[in-house]
């Protein structure tokens, strides 16, 4: 036995050399490991580059839209001073009480779920760079939709902003705006007077819609119009138009909202007319979340295709707003590139005012 274990057979490392040897053998393979990740990201990167070098559509009309797309979605995600910028180049009036930005496209009014940076956010900021350090914050006194662009008014001072919020809630301030819809309003000019309603659209994706909630129906016996129960949670609305150009099975519309309802204008254009607004997915069908389905004349002129309808932005601008402070303001913005873009491509010309 003491020659066995003294001779030259077979013995264990020591311990400590055992957990080196493993320790050097498992840092390899984790390096290894590492090294193989880097690779495949890297692959990854370059097949994502690829594809979207790719996906870069050729026509400028589809390049146009994706790029706004883009753009929006960057705008949601830059830091609050660049969003703050933005907005100061697009100021189109000030005085010593209100300031009036041109609002672009896809930027939110107000934050929530999801929204990383909306224009209450950046109205300190504003405020210093149209000013100085001590300026006093903007404040907001109504609102836009996230994809409505055009006039917005904010005040220098909490009391200013409660007035001009009185006179939109006592109707004074005369609000314009300009739609580019799909077909023509039958008549021409008119006013729309159905109240609004928020219902669930229940479907294999149900989701929250506003609709009409008429107080008559057309009896399906005699055809004669019958009056009905009102529904206790509706609101009134009421909103004027007036066509003023057609084309490509297509119209521009000019809009006068009296009231103030959630997506009034979107509503009654669609539901109200079946007229809805070009790019208004969300409105141009009441059961399922869909694409808006375009004529093939409005896609041809516009050279898309259907596939690609879903990145069309929504054709709504606040055109000019009337604001009886003191002496009446007219505010005026121009309607944004890529709505003045489609005016041209589908040939709907509008006179001068």
């Amino acid at each position: 036995m003491a020659a066995a274990s003294g001779g030259g057979g077979l013995r264990r490392p020591a311990t400590g050399l055992g957990r080196a040897v493993r320790t050097i053998c498992g840092s390899g393979r984790a390096a290894a490991e590492a090294l193989r990740a880097e690779q495949l990201a890297e692959r990854l990167r370059a097949r994502r580059s690829e594809e979207e070098k790719r996906e870069i559509p050729k026509d400028p009309a589809q390049r146009r839209v994706r790029e706004l797309a883009a753009l929006s979605k960057r705008l949601q995600q830059v830091h609050p001073n660049v969003l703050a910028k933005v907005l100061k180049q697009g100021t189109v009036y000030r005085n010593e009480e209100i300031v009036v930005i041109n609002k672009p496209y896809g930027i939110p009014v107000h934050g929530g779920p999801g929204v990383k940076n909306c224009i209450a956010d950046v109205l300190p900021i504003l405020a210093k760079m149209l000013e100085n350090m001590k300026a006093e914050p903007l404040h907001l006194c109504h609102r836009l939709d996230k994809e409505t662009t055009g006039v917005m008014v904010l005040a220098r001072s909490k009391e200013v902003a409660e007035r001009i919020r009185l006179l939109f809630k006592t109707r004074q301030v005369e609000k314009i705006y300009w739609a580019i819809s799909l077909g023509d309003p039958d008549p021409a000019e008119g006013i729309v007077e159905i109240p609004i309603v928020e219902k669930e659209v229940r479907s294999h994706q149900s989701h929250y819609k506003m609709t009409l909630a008429p107080n008559y129906r057309l009896s399906p016996e005699d055809g004669k119009v019958v009056k009905i129960r009102k529904n206790r949670n509706a609101e009134s609305a009421v909103t004027r138009y007036r066509l003023l150009a057609s084309s490509s099975a297509c119209s521009l519309l000019e809009l006068q909202p009296i009231t103030g309802v959630k997506h009034q204008i979107r509503v009654h254009l669609a539901y109200g007319l079946g007229c809805p607004i070009l790019g208004d997915h969300k409105y141009s069908h009441w059961s399922k979340l869909a694409p808006q389905k375009l004529p093939e004349i409005t896609l041809k002129r516009l050279k898309l295709e259907q596939s690609k309808a879903r990145h069309l932005p929504l054709h709504l601008h606040a055109h000019r707003l009337s604001l009886p402070l003191g002496e009446r303001i007219d505010l005026v913005c121009k309607p944004p590139l890529f709505f003045q873009k489609t005016l041209k491509q589908l040939e709907l010309d509008v006179a001068k005012d």
